[in-house]
């Protein structure tokens, strides 16, 4: 009958550590924070606004530090343009707690601080799990969202990559360019990247 074997619990010899290994940054990392929430308005035009900043060293974002002011509202746009143009799978936002929103209410409802402070966490872990996702990394709205200051709900969907170069390219969705009748216009974006439009093969039966 064979022995049986013991495990080797001896210590593997590793490359000591030195501070730059042990304080630097990570090769690649990705933070995003949503904080200082703002009410703002009055009446039916009060809304609270959320600070949304961004550090990456991600090749795939021309900013490695960002910093915008965006709304729930703001957070839907990007829920819903992801779950129409992309292939993954996109968590759910906090809730909008209609209730809060019922009139003749005892306390401030959606504007309560613990309501807000509720939501600013449930934000945060949202826009975190989708800047994650690989795949949605590619997404134009995502990188509008992230580091443009204001959002262009009218622009053109499609997905952004880095040529060897690092030259940023915008790849317009076929089914953008179906609508459009093959005429896709977009002055912005010729101006500030190159614009690649994907014509799908004619020769093709659907």
């Amino acid at each position: 009958m064979s022995e049986p074997t013991v495990a080797d619990t001896r210590r593997l010899n590793s490359k000591p550590q030195d501070l730059m290994d042990a304080y630097g940054p990570p090769s690649n990392f990705l933070e995003i924070d949503v904080y200082d929430p703002q009410t703002v308005g009055v009446g039916r035009n009060r809304y609270t606004t959320y600070e949304v900043r961004m550090r990456t060293n991600l090749p795939i974002f021309k900013l490695k530090d960002s910093c915008v002011r965006r709304r729930y509202s703001d957070f839907e746009w990007l829920k819903n343009e992801l779950e129409r143009d992309s292939k993954i799978v996109v968590p759910p936002l906090p809730g909008k707690a209609l209730k809060r929103l019922l009139p003749f209410r005892g306390d401030e409802g959606i504007f309560e601080e613990s309501f807000i402070e509720e939501r600013r966490v449930g934000l945060e872990q949202f826009i975190n799990r989708i800047a994650g996702h690989p795949l949605a990394q590619n997404e134009r709205c995502l990188h509008m969202f992230l580091q443009d200051e204001s959002i262009d709900r009218n622009y053109i969907p499609g997905k952004t990559i880095w040529t060897a170069g690092a030259a940023p390219c915008t790849f317009i969705s076929s089914s953008c360019h179906a609508e459009t009748g093959g005429n896709v216009r977009s002055d912005e974006a010729r101006r500030r990247q190159i614009t690649l439009i994907y014509r799908p093969d004619s020769s093709k039966k659907e």
